[in-house]
């Protein structure tokens, strides 16, 4: 087992609240924490679900919506366990109806998990493409009779959308279809609390990961060797799977942010940047920390003091009404006046939720406030090519009282 300890650093004198991660501490290797009951009763979540979306469509005047991504489909009709990376399925909402259209491979799956979630959804195994039933479906409900405007999402491919118009040319020539842009995804960023407790815990069992891999991993391994140990733990130990591809860059290798593990050795003196994260629940978990083999030299812990200090100052003073771009500004201000200005070189934070990047981001183009139920990242970086970079990144939701982390692994330098 690795001999690990933990340097204090004062990250900033003026913080306005307690820094995130002051002691050491550890996380719990399972769930056990975390209300199981309110994780897994998806009774009333589609209904809740489908009528947020058509309060929407109501506001925005939309008639109906066809929705194919399939992440967006298992938000809203709350199935678990139903679904995989496919593209398989599709939606129709409409103020009278939803159907969704999905293939005999998961057809069984998706009338079960609608009778147990109560889901107002029609299950369809129809043999057409997702358009021709969608249409047939329209038909039956006599748009023809009155203008009618369905949405569509702006990543539908070209190969869908042109047999969609011209059934609807030719069938139903008063439908209209208006492109949208993020409209479930907009929607799906303000969280509910049972998607708060699937987040918890897969943050839970990536704490844990973290815990693993500090007093497993020593100099002389290879970031692949790391990487596999560290994902190989967590499905271990309670992950249904991994958020994305754990990084784990030692050195050099992590001035570039999303570097990918190789036969790179670990040796003394470097610093380790990992990047993980578990699934649980369908929900997505990410963090980054930073493990410093060996006594760091004065400048690595001088940007790791700045970083620190971007990190948790961004976090206490995070609330409901600041824009993204706010966010990123402030943290990007305090890397400059730490010396660092333009090495951060990425947004502050993004979403996070079934999809690991959703919205809302933390970034110069959001100029949106923030809302409570926002979940996001929190992960400012320092890139110095040809030496080394880090990063420290923690996920948390918006409260009306404040930023709420979910996770509980140190910020203190861990040191190897």
């Amino acid at each position: 087992m690795a001999n690990i300890h933990y340097r204090t650093q004062k990250a900033s004198d003026s913080m306005d609240k307690p820094l995130t991660g002051e002691t050491d501490q550890t996380t719990s290797q399972t769930t056990d924490n975390t209300n199981r009951s309110n994780v897994t009763d998806t009774r009333g979540k589609s209904a809740h679900r489908i009528a947020l979306l058509r309060a929407y469509m109501r506001e925005h005047n939309l008639d109906g919506l066809l929705i194919r991504t399939t992440s967006n489909i298992m938000w809203l009709s709350a199935f678990d366990d139903v679904f995989d990376d496919e593209q398989a399925h599709c939606v129709l909402l409409t103020q009278d109806g939803a159907v969704l259209h999905t293939d005999s491979r998961y057809y069984d799956a998706c009338v079960a998990a609608a009778q147990k979630g109560e889901a107002p959804l029609s299950v369809s195994m129809e043999r057409a493409a997702h358009g021709r039933v969608a249409i047939n479906v329209l038909k039956k409900q006599h748009v023809s009779d009155d203008a009618f405007v369905l949405g569509i999402e702006d990543t539908m491919t070209l190969r869908e959308y042109q047999p969609l118009r011209n059934y609807a040319a030719f069938e139903l020539p008063r439908l209209t279809l208006h492109e949208t842009s993020n409209v479930v995804l907009n929607v799906r960023g303000v969280k509910d609390a049972s998607e708060i407790a699937r987040l918890q815990a897969a943050q839970d069992i990536t704490d844990a990961g973290f815990s693993h891999i500090i007093s497993w991993m020593k100099p002389g391994m290879t970031e692949r060797e790391v990487q596999i140990e560290l994902e190989d733990y967590m499905i271990r130990h309670g992950a249904s799977g991994l958020s994305f591809r754990s990084i784990v860059a030692a050195g050099a290798n992590a001035a570039t942010a999303h570097a990918v593990p190789g036969d790179t050795k670990l040796e003394a003196g470097q610093c380790v940047v990992m990047d993980f994260g578990a699934s649980a629940y369908g929900y997505c978990s990410d963090m980054t920390r930073c493990v410093f083999l060996g006594e760091p030299s004065a400048k690595i812990k001088d940007a790791y003091t700045v970083l620190r200090r971007a990190n948790e100052t961004v976090e206490a003073r995070l609330h409901v009404g600041m824009t993204g771009k706010e966010a990123h500004e402030m943290a990007e201000q305090i890397l400059a006046e730490g010396g660092y200005k333009g090495r951060m070189g990425h947004s502050l934070g993004h979403g996070v939720g079934i999809d690991i990047h959703e919205e809302p981001v933390l970034a110069p183009r959001n100029e949106q406030p923030l809302v409570e139920g926002n979940v996001v990242t929190v992960e400012p970086g320092i890139y110095i090519p040809g030496e080394f970079g880090m990063r420290l990144e923690d996920c948390g939701v918006l409260t009306h009282e404040s930023y709420k982390v979910f996770g509980k692994s140190t910020h203190e330098m861990v040191i190897i």
